[in-house]
């Protein structure tokens, strides 16, 4: 964390998820009304019609717009990594990507440019990896509160949405581990390659999440001692992201199975505090699909990405921008001097 956190508990965190403002419904109502009188059958755009809906509500304002996006890619290590081989790469990846993603390199920067996204990548102590979570909590409480803290610095004033993403090698691991805590069932349900292990590795990481759960069973109370145990700095930061957006009024795009599993934590709090949340795309990741389905989300695409890196979330913009530009700027029936349906 290069720029230091305002000092924050996580008993301070925790009572600010639960009190959460609400989506602004006015705005909604005014969304609906405009959609009845744009030149199209109703229903004709599908899904698009709900983007531009779920927008007015979460910025509160109708028509929306979409002129400042941002994307947010938070990097942390893992301890879990630092001792075991869960991964195909080493735990350096994670400081040589991002150097990638600064020098303009990656998949996330391409896709940026495209969604002409402001791009912004956090580092989170990559020199000093959480701790192994098989023999103990993986952050202390100020460690994870500081996260958290940093990933709400992230949402600025101005910013008419956020996508999130992350990189660290091991956070699929870390992930696993979050959702066999949070949603039960055995860590086989929930693990898979992540960036390319074979099956003795599926099963090293299956056997690493039991002791973790075992070794921190006293300790996993609720949610936020969940992601404390399991977690990364990275994926705290991301949580910390969420709530200050919706503090902001910022509605937010998530990439794929780290990102989802790190805004589970607050959705195990409450199922509404991440209304204000769409899921980009299906990681290939297989826990990821199982998640969606236990959260009762639909994504917004399945193009098989696994990438990580907030690039599916970053895509995802430009279908987000598409729907704002119908409903904002289509003609209304009226103004194009074309019958409605029933004149």
């Amino acid at each position: 964390m290069t720029d230091a956190p305002p000092t924050v508990s996580l008993d301070e965190i925790r009572d600010l998820a639960r009190h959460l403002p609400p989506p602004d419904l006015e705005a909604g109502t005014a969304a609906r009304l405009r959609e009845r009188e744009l030149t199209k059958p109703p229903g004709a755009l599908g899904r698009l019609e709900e983007i531009a809906y779920w927008v007015a509500c979460w910025q509160g304002r109708t028509p929306p717009q979409l002129r400042h996006p941002r994307t947010a890619v938070f990097a942390g290590n893992h301890g879990i990594a630092a001792a075991h081989p869960v991964s195909a790469f080493p735990v350096a990846v994670t400081t040589q990507m991002v150097a990638n993603f600064q020098a303009g390199g990656a998949a996330v920067n391409q896709l940026c440019a495209v969604a002409d996204s402001d791009l912004r990548v956090y580092e989170l102590d990559l020199d000093h990896p959480t701790a192994d979570f098989s023999q103990g909590p993986a952050m202390t409480e100020e460690g994870c509160a500081r996260a958290i803290a940093y990933g709400m610095m992230a949402v600025e004033p101005g910013l008419d949405i956020i996508a999130l993403g992350e990189m660290g090698i091991g956070n699929t691991t870390s992930a696993a581990a979050l959702a066999t805590a949070l949603f039960g069932g055995a860590a086989a349900d929930w693990v898979g390659p992540g960036t390319g292990v074979d099956d003795a590795g599926i099963a090293l990481k299956c056997r690493l999440i039991a002791e973790g759960l075992a070794v921190n069973a006293e300790a996993l109370t609720d949610p936020f001692s969940v992601l404390r145990c399991l977690g990364g700095y990275e994926l705290a930061a991301i949580v910390g992201a969420i709530l200050a957006a919706r503090m902001g009024r910022v509605p937010v795009l998530l990439d794929g199975y780290a990102c989802t599993v790190a805004a589970s934590v607050l959705y195990a709090l409450d199922p509404k505090a991440i209304d204000h949340c769409l899921v980009a795309h299906v990681s290939a990741e297989p826990g990821h699909r199982r998640l969606l389905d236990r959260l009762g989300r639909e994504a917004l695409f399945n193009l098989g990405m696994r990438l990580g890196e907030a690039s599916g979330a970053a895509l995802a913009i430009t279908l987000v921008k598409g729907a704002v530009a119908c409903h904002a700027d289509m003609a209304t029936f009226a103004e194009a001097g074309v019958s409605g349906k029933d004149g």
